[in-house]
Order: C-alpha cells, then structure tokens, then sequence
C-alpha cells in the first residue's frame, strides 16, 4: 500500500485546521473535519450513478410509495442521496452556502443522514456560517479527490493491465485516512486516546491470535467470515480483523458487525464502514447489554440481522460498573436463567468485563454434527477477571461454567503501559466451542510480557509498544503451542520444550479448586474477674434473663477463683446465685452469654461440645484451596494435622471455585543480593553524599 498516498490525503483534510483556528478549540477541530471527510467520500462514491439516482427520486415523486429500495438499486450502494447538489456548486455561492449544504445533507438516504446527525452536523453548519467559514470549508473538501476509481471522459471505469479497475482510493486506503484522522482528533482532544481507540499493535496481534489456527480454512475459494465486536468503540478492531483475513484470502468476503453506546464513536465507526463499502446499518447504537442489536428474539430486531457470528472480538472498558444496566441484567440472569446471556453468573457491580464475555458467548455458532461451524473470540481483560471473586461468587461461577464448557483455548499476558488511558498489565483471552481433539480440555498459558520496545514519544500512560518482530514470536509461540497440545504431559501444567519457560499448558480442572473450612475446637478454661462482673451486668441477653446487677453481686465472692471444666464452674456459680436469693435463669441466650464472659480461650482449657460434637472456635477457623481432583481428607491430613493435630473439615461449608492464577504460574525466584554487596553499595553511597556536602560547605 502507498502509505504516503494516505497521509497525503490526511494532510489535505486536516489542513481545514488552519481554517477552524481561533473560532473553533483545537479539541474540536474533529467535529468539523471527520463529517466533511465522511461527506466527501459518500459524494466521491455517489457521483457516478448521482444522474440514475435523480432520475429514479423524479420518477417517484408525489407518489405514494417508498422508493428506498429502488433509490439504493439504481445508487449501486446501501445509501444514496437525492438531491442535484454538489460540495463544489455550494461552495461557489458563499451567501446561500448554509442553505444549500443543509438541504444537501438533508437529502441523503436515512442511514447515511443518522451518521451525519451523530456529529451534530447541522449545528457545525450553523457554527461555521456565523464565523463566515462554511464556503472555505466546503470548498477545500470539495478539492479533495477521494474517488474509489478512475474513470474516464465518458465517466467509464479505466481498467489497468490485470483488467481490473484502476484505484486513486480504494476503501482499504480510505479506511487508513479516515483512521489517521481520528488519531489526529484523539491527540488533539482532551480525552485521552484510549477513549478512541486501541493501539494498532494491539489490534494487530489480537487478530492473529483469533484466526491464526484458522489459516487453512480461510483460504479456501468463496469463503465466507463474519465479524462481531459488541463495544466496537470507532471500529478499529472489525477493520484490522477484515484486513487480515482478505490478506490471507483476497477473495473472502467479510461482513463485520458491532454495536458502540458513545454516540460520537458510534458515529466514527460508522462512517469508517460506509466508506470502507461495509454495511453502515450492521453497527447497532446502544448498550449491548440492555439493548441488544443483535438479539435472537425476531421481535426485537431486523430480519436480515445475524444472531451468532464466526469471529467475536472485544476491548470492552476495564473495571467500568454497571449499575446503570442492573435491573435489565439482573432480570435476564433470574427470568432466563441458562437459556439467557447472563445465566452462568453476575459479577461484581463495578466490574461489567465478564459479562460482556458472556455476551459474546451467546453469540457463538453452534456446531453441528459433522464438526463444522462454532465460533472463536478474543478479548482483552485486565488481571481482575483471572481471580477476583472467592468460590461460589459470581466471577468464580462464570469461570466454572467457561472451563467445564471447554470454551477457554489461552490466555496471553502482555506487557505493562501498552494502552493509552492505563498503565497495568493486560491479558488475552481467546475462547472457541470447536477445538481441535488434540486441544479438547487443555488450555495454553503464554507469558508475553517481556515481549515489548520502549516508544520514543509516551502517548498518555503507553509507554511501550509491540515491534513487529514481537508480534510474530508471539502469534508463532502461541500456534506452536497449540499444534503441540497432543504431546503435552498429563496430569498438569508444564513447560513445553525449548519455549524458554514462557508457555505452559495446563488441563481445565487444574484451575478448579475445593474451597475447604478448617475448624479447630474451642477450649475454654473459666474465671471470675472484675472484668467478668461488668461484662455480666453490661450483657442483654443476661439482662433480659434477670436482674444483671444482682447477678454480678452474687458472684463477686467468687472473684480470684478458676475452674478447668464447665460443669465445675457452673456448679459453684449456681451456688452463689441461689445462696444471693436469686433464681438460676435457664435458656441458650442466656447460657451462651455467662459462658463468653466467664470463659478464657486456653489451649488446654476443656474442649466445648454441642449435642456431644466438639464446637469449633470461630477465632481459630481458617481456610484452604484444595486442588479439584485431590482429596481433601488426604490434604488435611499431610497439610494440616502434623501442625494442628485437632483440626477438621466442615464438609457442609466446602465450595467448588475456579481462578486463573497467571502470575504464580509463571512465578520465578530470585534470591535476595548477599548482606555484604548490599552494604558496600551503601557505603559507596555515604561516601558520595559526604563528598557532595563536602562541596557544598566550602
């Protein structure tokens, strides 16, 4: 591609800058340069069937019938426009340049015209009018050229030698303009560029990693691939992952969807798919989760709109709540169950990354009897959604339900300070219910996060980038590993050979775990003490049992005496309270209440016993995980009781959890520098601010 021809182009439209400077913020120049572009390329696109258009809207006008359908035959394109308006002609009448571009806009088919209404176009009109601006504007993107094609005097295609026709700006060289200059516009904004976009790099890597084990398939004659972000943001990964697979197969077809709630990316993205010749109306407006433009009930979307896709992708924003969709989501988990989206689990209300997981899973094709269809995904977490969330909570359950499913195929850990709007670490997650037999229960762990250049300019928190050295060895470790999972030991995780311990494959039980409540007895030994009196007379249970105040009185002849056993104390207690004139109250609120202030925990006190079982010591209960597949008793006994040999487990209380834990996987020691290194270094140290004080005094 001739990238010098796209930046050329960039250039052309972003010059109108030099226009927009001091009437308008460089933070909005993007308002006024991304529609014009967009307008341009629909008017370029247009201009050769724009005489069969008209004479289509002449023929229908006044008529009772919607010729929607016939203006997009004769427009050859999902949009058209009706009116005989040209950027050039408005340009040349600087008094009626507002009016007639208004009515222009006006004219473009419904799709179109939504796009356009999305960056508030009619309000830039109106703006750029009052600054005496709109006839400049218009006229330096009505010298922009972005035709698709040559063609000649006559207005015929000009074929090249191959017989094909001759490109000035193909819609893949269109995309990379456009993309340019929403970059530009990111830069120039107050936001920050990941409120935009993902790094290219990114981008790039995540697509491989989704259709590389697909290679073969997609080369294949007339193959076919759709596409599916569910928070699409400006479209940037359905334009890389379209790109790569016509790179693999020129003659594929590629049909990408999505759905963005913000209304200006919503807008970007879908302006990038009508200038790349996609289909404008296949990315949805709204919350994916509320509002689903891809939903499978027929009442509540269009007929020609597909429910489940080849390939889903997502960047969908990190630790973002969800309290908003709440009652929606809620509903569905409750109302539907398994049959929903949302059935496996609900994650915490301020994470929402797992559930937009789940969301892409419903998405996923069905695969049928012969092995064929299913679907693959990927998307990027951060570290929260591997472990956050104890056994049996929501995240966990989500977990469980993925890796029982033998929908995970690996995880990827990539480096730090590679996005924009964060510095923390980011993972891969790509996911596919048609793995090979050889993948079947496995999953591939990649540590790539020494994978990385440092930038020469930082761009908000990204401080590092992938090179596309990175990118290869990367995509390569990963498709290695998955042609040699046959191999792989059982009974574990492992490092496969010569990948420099930086892959493992583990089995998808190995991240289940037993959730185990360890209890050790409650031992008592007993005593009366000024501090018993006060507890006595400030205890309610007591109080509501008899008088505190005389209770405690009867009992001050006590003070200074201990008893080993329960029953001994309680005899000499009761003793004292009836020789007092008292009567000795009864109940469980009231015995439970005398023991905890006459009682001392002591690990030789008397062991306590409800219904003749020991009566564990909530003081001393603790908890393990337990490996599914191990037995708990076995782990109690060689874990546990060589150093508490009174322990047990409260088989009533165990949970089955799931998490992921990458890092300890991956975990290298490295043993602490020697005393003496350490402190020569220090020495040094001293020396050199000595020195520098030294300097300073003189």
């Amino acid at each position: 591609m001739n990238s010098s021809k796209h930046t050329e182009l960039a250039n052309h439209a972003w010059s109108v800058a030099d226009l927009l400077r001091g009437d308008y913020k460089q933070s909005d120049y993007g308002k006024v340069i991304l529609p014009f572009t967009v307008l341009r390329r629909l008017e370029c696109v247009l201009a050769p069937t724009k005489d069969k258009v008209l004479e289509v809207a002449a023929r229908f006008k006044g008529q009772d019938i919607n010729p929607d359908r016939f203006l997009r035959k004769a427009s050859g394109h999902s949009f058209y426009n009706t009116s005989a308006y040209t950027l050039k002609a408005i340009a040349g009448d600087a008094t009626h340049a507002a009016k007639y571009l208004n009515e222009y806009y006006g004219a473009f088919s419904p799709n179109a015209r939504e796009v356009l209404e999305r960056y508030d176009f009619a309000q830039q009109i109106k703006r750029l009018d009052a600054a005496n601006l709109l006839y400049q504007v218009v006229g330096r993107f009505a010298d922009l050229d972005l035709r698709p094609v040559k063609r000649d005097a006559d207005g015929e295609v000009v074929l090249g030698e191959d017989g094909k026709p001759v490109e000035i700006v193909s819609n893949h060289q269109m995309g990379y303009v456009f993309e340019e200059l929403i970059r530009r516009f990111a830069e120039q904004s107050n936001e920050t560029a990941g409120e935009h976009f993902t790094p290219r790099e990114v981008i790039r890597l995540m697509v491989n990693l989704l259709v590389a084990p697909d290679g073969d398939a997609l080369a294949l004659p007339g193959t076919v691939r759709t596409v599916m972000d569910p928070a699409c943001g400006t479209g940037g990964m359905l334009s890389a992952a379209e790109e790569h697979i016509t790179a693999l197969n020129p003659d594929a077809t590629v049909k990408v969807f999505g759905q963005e709630l913000n209304p200006e990316s919503w807008a970007i993205c879908r302006s990038d798919m009508m200038i790349k010749g996609q289909d404008p109306e296949n990315i949805k407006f709204g919350n994916s989760f509320s509002d689903d433009g891809f939903d499978n009930d027929d009442s509540k979307r269009d007929k020609n709109t597909p429910t489940t896709f080849d390939y889903l992708l997502a960047n969908p924003p990190f630790g973002v709540e969800w309290k908003k969709v709440r009652d929606t989501v809620e509903d569905e988990h409750e109302r539907l169950g398994e049959s929903g989206r949302f059935g496996a689990g609900l994650p915490r209300i301020n994470d929402g990354s797992l559930l937009f997981l789940q969301h892409m899973i419903s998405k996923m094709k069905q695969v049928d009897a012969s092995g064929s269809g299913g679907s693959r995904i990927a998307i990027v977490f951060n570290g929260s959604p591997l472990f956050t969330g104890a056994a049996e909570s929501g995240e966990s359950r989500i977990r469980q339900w993925i890796l029982e499913n033998d929908w995970l195929e690996g995880i990827v850990a990539l480096p730090d300070q590679l996005f924009y709007n964060t510095g923390i670490s980011t993972y891969f997650w790509v996911l596919s219910n048609r793995k090979a037999r050889d993948r079947r229960g496995k999953v591939v762990l990649l540590d790539a996060r020494d994978y990385w250049r440092k930038m020469r300019k930082s761009l908000g928190d990204k401080r590092k980038e992938l090179g596309e050295q990175h990118i290869s060895e990367i995509t390569r470790l990963y498709t290695e590993a998955l042609a040699v999972l046959d191999a792989a030991e059982k009974g574990g995780g492992h490092d496969l050979a010569d990948r420099a311990g930086k892959i493992r494959v583990f089995r998808n039980e190995d991240f289940g775990y037993h959730r185990i409540t360890v209890e050790r007895p409650l031992k008592l030994r007993f005593e009366v003490t000024e501090e018993t009196l006060t507890a006595i007379t400030a205890s309610k249970p007591i109080a509501r049992a008899t008088d505190a105040e005389a209770f405690a009185a009867a009992l001050r002849p006590l003070v200074g005496k201990s008893w080993t056993t329960k029953s001994d104390a309680w005899i000499d207690l009761k003793d004292a309270v009836v020789a007092a004139g008292l009567l000795w109250p009864t109940g469980a609120p009231f015995g439970k209440a005398l023991r905890e202030a006459v009682g001392v925990r002591d690990p030789e006190g008397e062991v306590q016993r409800i219904k003749g079982e020991r009566e564990p010591d909530p003081e001393l209960r603790d908890y393990e995980n337990v490996p599914l597949e191990e037995d708990v008793e076995e782990y109690l006994r060689r874990e546990v009781l060589p150093h508490v040999p009174d322990a047990w487990i409260d088989h009533s209380k165990t949970k089955i959890g799931y998490e992921i834990p990458f890092t300890r996987h991956f975990y290298v020691y490295k043993p602490p520098r020697p005393l003496a290194e350490i402190d020569a270094e220090l020495k040094a140290l001293e020396g050199e601010i000595q020195t520098l004080l030294g300097e300073v005094t003189k």
